[in-house]
């Protein structure tokens, strides 16, 4: 299997396990949005979406820039290729196997019904 930088995937994938910061960046893919915001939408304190927009940033997958007293967040410049290929190979090797499941149920059924046409004999 393809060997990936485990703190950056780790990053990603610890950013992205939260309901909250994932529909941060969906937001964030419609349209920048302050902190403020963010914090609006999703019906929490500045504190706590801070804290959510501190872990997507050191993830690669939001960015911040301060203008004045508004700090305003955008996507990153990560574009999840690596999370992506990792998801992928997963799936293939899922895939693979399930697709031997499916040949093995349906030698049983086959067989099934040949035995099943011998006892009516």
């Amino acid at each position: 299997m393809v060997q990936y930088e485990t703190a950056r995937i780790d990053a990603s994938f610890a950013a992205l396990s939260d309901a909250t910061r994932r529909g941060v960046l969906e937001q964030l893919g419609r349209a920048d949005a302050s902190i403020t915001e963010l914090a609006d939408k999703f019906h929490m304190t500045l504190t706590g979406m801070k804290k959510h927009v501190h872990v997507l940033e050191q993830a690669g997958l939001v960015a911040t820039e301060k203008v004045g007293r508004v700090r305003t967040c955008k996507l990153g410049p990560r574009q999840l290729a690596e999370e992506t290929a990792w998801i992928e190979a997963y799936r293939q090797l899922w895939a693979a196997r399930f697709d031997a499941l499916d040949e093995i149920v349906e030698e049983l059924k086959q067989k099934e019904e040949v035995d099943g046409r011998k006892g009516r004999e």
